[in-house]
């Protein structure tokens, strides 16, 4: 029998390659194994719990909130606001940054976090997600504040995401490999099931959700074109499309069986003209895994991790997977879609202003 490393021992051997380590940065990954289970526990018996459904409430982005979408924030809220090691927070669910409560001593690290990706598919016993990001304070005072949210995906110092389908997965990297992660549940323990995982050189799959191709800027169609074998000027592999429809089972396919995901901006839409995920709480955090994993990730014209956040919600179209599929994805943008790329940049100086 192997050893067996639990994700306790394993953030502790990370921490023990940095002698002047506090401690504080270990046990937040702590906390948020410890939300994964819990909320792991909800997902498993949602139906049974009365947790299913919605609850007729809108959230910040117009999306009906789910109950399940509700337990997820407040769980990771309530383990996180009290421990010392968080100044401040922002949620996928929340218009505002979400500060520590002044009766709690504050920290030096700061966490953003989807609390449950893909929730429009609970319904359907459709695998979702918690995607999350933790960069360090840079503010002065003693507490958070709107710039240490809004800091680019290269200076984080960890990210992560947890799956919740058939096994409940959490997938993380501290800049260091990225590593998986299977509860079993018969222990209630995260045990290390995928070490040091490498984006396959040959690729599989591509997804994208084909349903919105009339939206498509003029550089993606030539693309889809491309990486489907249908353009007999630039022959490719021909891949087969995967399509899940919930981010974070998307990329997880494509971070163990290779190749590329994408969710381009819808341009012909006056909802999506510059993309639909959002930076700060969705991209970024999974661009950083996928980098660390040997991929790339960017947004069509640079690099996701390059990108300033100028607001808690802005949204970026986005390629991820296999370096060399995206940097191809980046060439037909750059080649077809120049009009479009133009008002993009402006876009992402002043994302309230901009127009479609």
């Amino acid at each position: 029998m192997g050893q067996i490393t639990t994700i306790e021992r394993h953030i502790l051997e990370q921490q023990s390659q940095h002698p002047g380590a506090s401690g504080a940065f270990t046990n937040l990954l702590y906390d948020i194994a410890l939300a994964a289970k819990l909320i792991a526990r909800e997902t498993t018996r949602a139906g049974l719990a009365n947790i299913l459904g919605r609850i007729g409430e809108i959230n910040v982005q117009g999306e009906e909130q789910q109950k399940l979408d509700v337990y997820a924030h407040d769980t990771i809220f309530r383990l996180m606001d009290h421990t010392g090691r968080l100044a401040i927070m922002a949620s996928e669910e929340d218009a505002e940054a979400i500060p520590i409560p002044d009766h709690f001593p504050a920290g030096n690290y700061v966490l953003l976090f989807d609390p449950l990706d893909g929730s429009s598919n609970i319904d359907y016993n459709v695998s979702i997600g918690t995607i999350f990001s933790i960069h360090r304070k840079i503010s002065r005072g003693e507490r958070g504040d709107l710039s240490d949210l809004l800091q680019p995906g290269h200076q984080q110092v960890a990210a992560g995401y947890i799956v919740y389908g058939s096994s409940t997965m959490m997938v993380y990297t501290t800049g260091q490999g990225v590593h998986g992660f299977t509860l079993d549940p018969s222990l209630g323990e995260f045990l290390l099931s995928h070490p040091n995982i490498r984006i396959p050189h040959k690729p599989s799959y591509y997804s994208i959700n084909a349903g919105y191709q009339k939206y498509w800027s003029a550089g993606v169609r030539r693309y889809m074109a491309w990486i489907t074998g249908q353009d007999d000027s630039e022959p490719s592999t021909g891949l087969p499309l995967r399509y899940i429809g919930s981010l974070v089972a998307d990329f997880h396919r494509t971070l163990l069986a290779g190749g590329i995901f994408m969710y381009p901006a819808d341009v012909k839409d006056p909802g999506k003209p510059f993309g639909k995920l959002r930076l700060c709480y969705e991209t970024a955090p999974l661009a950083f895994i996928a980098e660390q994993a040997g991929g790339y990730a960017s947004d069509g014209v640079q690099s996701i991790m390059n990108i300033q956040p100028m607001g808690l919600h802005q949204r970026v179209p986005f390629f991820i997977g296999d370096r060399s599929l995206v940097e191809r994805a980046e060439s037909f943008v750059t080649r077809y879609d120049k009009e479009w790329a133009t008002r993009y940049q402006a876009y992402l100086i002043h994302p309230a202003g901009a127009s479609a």
